[in-house]
């Protein structure tokens, strides 16, 4: 049972646990990550905040920068892959803001 929430009805939300079909929602999860090295990445981020952690499980908070948004950033290890949600609490859209955080967090990985 994954411990992310599924994704809203709203485009500002990605998930890699969304149904692949789903091309709003849906993103890769993070292959060959473990949460030690996500941990590191995140660390790295400005106005990120991490607000829970258990095993095999991070939950962060993020603040935009010009209208203090939070964002809430969550992992999740399955195996030798890292599952990831990024959804805006506020607001329908994101401005592709929640993918573009994530495909960072990917890059930064590699």
């Amino acid at each position: 049972m994954s411990r992310l929430a599924p994704v809203p009805k709203s485009p500002n939300c990605v998930s890699s646990r969304a149904d692949p079909a789903d091309r709003v929602h849906a993103i890769a999860p993070l292959s060959g990550a473990d949460l030690d090295r996500v941990k590191a990445v995140m660390a790295a981020m400005p106005r990120t905040e991490l607000v829970e952690e258990a095993e095999g499980y991070l939950h962060y908070v993020c603040t935009t920068a010009l209208l203090r948004f939070k964002d809430d950033v969550e992992f999740e290890q399955d195996g030798d892959v890292v599952h990831v949600r990024s959804a805006s609490r506020v607001g329908y859209g994101d401005l592709g803001v929640n993918r573009k955080r994530v495909e960072g967090i990917r890059r930064a990985l590699c």
